[in-house]
């Protein structure tokens, strides 16, 4: 079973915006600021 089927965006994406979160706290409203 493929976790990233049907999602609008790469998979690399997802695991890069997963690691930035936890790795840094920031919320999404946050980072569109940046």
């Amino acid at each position: 079973m493929n976790p990233f089927k049907g999602r609008h965006f790469q998979r690399d994406i997802i695991l890069w915006a997963v690691r930035w979160y936890c790795k840094y706290g920031i919320s999404y409203r946050e980072l569109q600021e940046m």
